[in-house]
């Protein structure tokens, strides 16, 4: 069976001088009463010919809305307990939470009734700092926040200047 593959955008910004990263929580009943360790990057499945950059700008706006401008760049790879790979990019940019607007899925629920309800894939997104997002990211995303800064402390790439925070 072929390796499952997403892709994602980590989405950041600068606030007074500080990191943060938006973080989004999955819907449903089974992620309704998990907090710590159950938030994400927003990701979903690379189709078939597709490539991973423009499946983590498809899944970013069919989970949360309209992808602000930019060109996300490559942050890294991650594998989630699963065994499915994660490609994440980064983007610096804004969003408001409260423009969410996630598309839903289908599941019966309660299990075995025969009911099926509609859930969002992201309930909520909220912009967090480092040290918060790093309490409340699932356990495999953690390297990306690292990734993140990493990449941010380094030298500016050809052309590019350096944002707020950067070295």
């Amino acid at each position: 069976m072929p390796q499952q593959r997403s892709a994602g955008i980590l989405l950041y910004r600068w606030r007074a001088s500080a990191l943060e990263v938006l973080l989004g929580h999955p819907g449903g009943p089974y992620w309704a009463r998990k907090d710590v360790g159950a938030w994400m990057v927003p990701k979903g499945a690379v189709e078939p010919g597709e490539q991973a950059s423009e499946a983590a700008v498809r899944e970013f706006e069919e989970e949360v809305g309209p992808l602000p401008p930019g060109k996300p760049v490559p942050l890294m790879t991650v594998r989630q307990n699963g065994g499915k790979l994660v490609e994440v990019f980064a983007l610096e940019g804004n969003f408001d939470p409260l423009a969410l607007s996630s598309n839903e899925f289908e599941l019966e629920w309660p299990p075995r009734s025969g009911r099926i309800k509609r859930f969002p894939e992201l309930d909520k997104v909220r912009w967090m700092g480092m040290a918060e997002a790093r309490r409340r990211i699932l356990a495999s995303q953690q390297p990306l926040l690292a990734a993140l800064e990493e990449q941010l402390a380094g030298p500016p790439r050809d052309g590019e200047e350096q944002g707020p925070g950067q070295r």
